[in-house]
């Protein structure tokens, strides 16, 4: 199912709105982080010691912080957080310096037929650098960006996102796309540019995208219990991003035949790092079955995945065999934190309660139930 880009968007996009683009999230991040310290554009610029129109371009994006000489962008975070900066937005930056980089080369141009220079073909993504993308795909706040202490005070209307015009959403999913396509044509080589790229077209919310991502799965070999390729990281990302157009059946699937020993392995070393608890960075998939155990924080993870024990979750019965996987891996976990044993028994106790999740999750359920009581539950 080929993809064609549309007329009306790429064509209308210059390289000139292409490039005034390259530094959107960022920017908007390091207003959100300003604007919280108290300060006003003319106030932080007098702190750097400079214009106050660098301060204005860097926000607006039209001056990118991804060509921000390095000693200058960490001046500048410095400066933050000696203002009260909350540190857990400027950790984030990097992640918004990062997807501005994928937001930069997507929308410069068609992807080129050697893939190897596409910033997702080499390059593990985590969630915070994805859902930094999908900030600028769909507006919705990253999870990791922490609430307002107090409400931000602004003239006029401004906006709240670093979203993208519905032009420039349309060139990136339909170059997203084809890239998604041309990878597949490079067999295991172009793996993880295929996976990444299907997971990031699933925020695309045009009315075939569901039929696409369907139709890209049927083209994957299937995966196989207990033994590793590198399909098996694409099959489970397209199987999780179809639960975002309401397929849940390729996710339930997923579970049953591609799990394993080491499937089992390769997931939960997925989860730590596309949560950030494994900070290493990683150029291919195949550390999903090559990391020690030892690589992570168990504990963290569990506290991480109780938080995606929600009914409303598409993923759900994916969360649900993650967390009774890492127990059944990690038998002590259950020992470790009292107040994490209270949460997590009350959000399996309201998913046994409900009817959204599979026979295989509900009988994992009972189980992690079951050893919860013989803590104490």
């Amino acid at each position: 199912m080929p993809v064609q880009v549309p007329k009306d968007s790429a064509s209308s996009l210059t390289s000139s709105q292409a490039r005034a683009r390259e530094g959107v999230v960022s920017g908007h991040l390091l207003k959100v982080t300003r604007e919280r310290t108290g300060r006003t554009q003319v106030q932080l610029a007098e702190d750097l010691r400079m214009d106050a129109t660098s301060v204005q371009g860097w926000e607006s994006g039209r001056r990118p912080l991804t060509a921000t000489q390095t000693g200058k962008l960490r001046e500048v975070r410095r400066t933050l957080l000696r203002l009260g900066a909350d540190p857990t937005l400027l950790v984030l930056l990097d992640d918004a310096l990062d997807a501005d980089a994928v937001l930069s080369h997507t929308l410069a141009g068609p992807p080129a037929a050697d893939i190897r220079g596409h910033p997702l073909f080499s390059w593990v993504i985590t969630r915070d650098t994805t859902h930094m993308l999908a900030w600028a795909l769909n507006g919705i706040t990253p999870a990791a960006i922490p609430n307002a202490s107090t409400p931000t005070r602004r003239r006029g209307p401004v906006a709240d996102s670093p979203l993208l015009g519905s032009p420039e959403r349309r060139t990136f999913f339909a170059h997203m796309r084809r890239a998604a396509e041309l990878a597949h044509h490079a067999g295991e080589q172009g793996a993880l540019l295929r996976r990444q790229a299907l997971y990031l077209c699933s925020y695309d919310d045009a009315p075939d995208t569901g039929a696409w991502l369907a139709e890209m799965r049927r083209q994957l070999p299937p995966p196989r219990r207990g033994r590793w390729s590198p399909y098996w990281a694409d099959q489970r990302s397209v199987a999780a991003s179809l639960t975002r157009h309401g397929d849940t059946d390729a996710i339930n699937a997923f579970i049953a035949e591609g799990m394993g020993d080491l499937g089992e392995q390769a997931n939960l070393n997925y989860w730590a790092y596309w949560l950030s608890l494994d900070r290493v960075p990683q150029a291919d998939d195949t550390f999903m079955i090559t990391r020690p155990a030892g690589s992570w924080d168990g504990l963290a993870l569990l506290r991480r995945l109780t938080n995606r024990l929600a009914p409303s979750l598409g993923c759900i019965d994916l969360n649900v065999h993650s967390v009774w996987a890492l127990l059944t891996a990690r038998q002590g976990l259950l020992a470790a934190d009292p107040r994490l044993n209270n949460e997590l028994n009350q959000r399996v106790g309201v998913l046994l309660d409900s009817d959204v999740v599979s026979r295989q999750s509900r009988a994992e359920l009972e189980s992690v139930h079951y050893g919860l009581k013989l803590h104490g539950m």
